[in-house]
């Protein structure tokens, strides 16, 4: 950490140039960035190492649903070259693997502040200048305050009653414990069916005694695919990184994967089934991201693939009435984050498996022996909790935020985020956010990547000119959350209950839709942060 404070101004220096809250992919190659710079910069991390999403996400099965060859940081070639990918897709241990290596490789450690929790951060008019305080009580004072605690990182526990006096073991899927788990002959429940419901599903049924899963809401999901990485194709990989970060950077969400120039109904019955069939047979998210332009936005269009993947399901799964529960009623195909699989349908083939649909017979309470539904009482060995996140504001909610005029952050986003660009909020000058509501998250490493140097080039700005505050404007928060709106009209997907809709039943004041995220495509994201670059940053209040 260099010794000499960088000079931003005639007010008072703070302890440090910059504070990062967060040491997942976002905080440490931001924190890469400022200390290229010279400025000096603390992280400071809940966990014991970094990792973030991958540290804290130790369930059985978990991998990113991303080719793996375009998730790692492209910032270095010479990384790119010495890391080999072992998958298509990589599984958790190998991803905190790398996040290691990256921290190794760069010495980012010595300015990671380990099991420092953030509670609370204080906008300081008078010194211009964040006072953040961490759950120990200590406190730090800086110029400039990024956060990078992800869109997917606050777990949430159902509402439920008797929680806590299930006397077996128990976990939510995003606080795995360390240690591993054995399930040989155990009596284990798994409650939800999302993505990570899903992924923990299909890996402990072949170990588990018996499994029961509680379904809460049906998921459309689609084959993954996976496959190992020989050393010919990692050659190859190797020696096409500048093609595909070139293809990422192109596509509408930043995988390797576009939306078809078609519509569903431009092609014969023949040749749309055809075309099913084959992104159905593929590895990764073709089916969702490079699927006819139309399917996420007409009704019609969505029926096709719907039925198609429905089609799939009954095939897959032997009991017709086990099938049907299976496949969603309430939302079209890919309206949802879709969750890729690897075998998941075909385990509710085993004798040792059962589906439980609890909006038939809703779950009423956890008892000490296990679960009791208005149907019948259930005795577990281990209850998973794959009830998923309090995504995209969670995060922020867990940290008491006041900006200027002790403005809350809670209170200004309670009806849904307001911000500019997805990265600067009104009133909290000096505070810019990676990956928070309103930036394209897609293939979220490569969003991740340009966030982080759009920030990096605005606080160097900052620095060169002598800037001490710099805030977004109301004007400015006001047309980039109405485009954000206006982005999302006619999307199938803002009509349904997700996380991507701001929904979530075990939150409380969290039951209407919002518009969260950015819905347009990452170019035109990119273009249009750009352009603010271009120009000074004339859109923001600069003193």
């Amino acid at each position: 950490m260099p010794s000499k404070a960088i000079n931003l101004g005639a007010t008072p220096i703070p302890d440090l140039d910059v504070i990062i809250i967060g040491a997942g992919l976002s905080g440490m190659y931001q924190l890469y960035r400022l200390r290229e710079l010279g400025f000096r910069v603390r992280v400071f991390e809940a966990g014991t190492n970094v990792g973030g999403t991958w540290y804290w996400n130790r369930y059985p099965g978990a991998r990113f649903d991303s080719e793996s060859y375009t998730y790692g940081y492209s910032f270095s070639k010479e990384l790119l070259q010495e890391w080999d990918w072992s998958e298509h897709f990589a599984g958790q241990p190998e991803t905190l693997r790398y996040c290691n290596y990256v921290a190794d490789k760069f010495d980012l450690r010595r300015d990671i502040q380990f099991e420092s929790r953030v509670t609370a951060a204080r906008y300081e008019e008078e010194t211009r200048s964040w006072t953040i305080t961490l759950q120990d009580g200590s406190s730090f004072s800086c110029r400039f305050l990024i956060t990078a605690i992800g869109p997917l990182s606050t777990p949430t526990l159902p509402r439920i009653e008797g929680l806590g006096d299930f006397k077996g073991a128990s976990f939510h899927t995003a606080r795995w414990p360390k240690e591993p788990v054995d399930f040989t002959g155990k009596r284990v429940a798994v409650i939800g069916t999302g993505a990570t419901g899903i992924q923990t599903i299909q890996t402990i049924a072949k170990e588990v005694g018996h499994l029961t899963v509680f379904q809460r809401t049906a998921n459309w999901a689609a084959p993954l695919h996976n496959g190992k990485i020989d050393a010919e194709t990692q050659k190859k990989i190797k020696a096409g990184y500048p093609e595909i970060f070139a293809r990422c950077q192109e596509t509408f969400a930043c995988f390797v994967h576009t939306p078809d120039p078609r519509g569903a109904f431009e092609v014969s019955d023949a040749e749309r089934e055809a075309f099913y069939e084959k992104l159905y047979g593929e590895r990764g998210f073709g089916i969702w991201q490079g699927n006819f332009k139309d399917i996420l936005t007409d009704r019609k269009a969505n029926a096709t693939i719907s039925d198609f993947v429905a089609r799939k399901i009954r095939e897959r799964v032997k009991d017709p009435a086990v099938a049907e529960k299976l496949i969603p009623k309430n939302h079209g195909f890919g309206t949802r984050r879709l969750p890729l699989e690897t075998f998941y349908f075909e385990i509710y083939n085993q004798d040792n498996v059962e589906l439980v649909d609890i909006k038939e017979t809703p779950i009423e309470r956890i008892t000490p022996e296990g679960i009791k539904t208005s149907d019948r009482e259930f005795e577990f060995d281990i209850i998973i909790y794959a009830t998923g996140f309090d995504a995209l504001t969670g995060s922020f909610d867990k940290i008491d935020f006041r900006g200027a005029n002790d403005a809350r952050l809670k209170e200004k986003w309670k009806h849904g985020p307001q911000t500019y660009l997805g990265i600067m909020v009104h009133e909290f000058p000096n505070m810019m956010m990676l990956m928070g509501p309103h930036t394209a998250l897609g293939n979220i490493p490569r969003s991740i990547e340009y966030s982080v140097d759009w920030v990096t080039g605005l606080v160097r700005f900052a620095r060169d000119n002598h800037l001490t505050r710099l805030e977004a404007t109301t004007a400015g928060v006001d047309s980039w959350t109405d485009h954000v709106k206006a982005l999302g009209v006619g999307l199938l997907s803002n009509e349904i209950d997700s996380w991507m809709t701001g929904i979530n039943s075990n939150v409380e004041g969290k039951q209407t839709r919002i518009i969260a995220r950015y819905s347009g495509s990452a170019p035109a994201y990119r273009a249009r942060c750009d352009e603010v670059a271009a120009k000074g940053y004339d859109e923001l209040r600069l003193g």
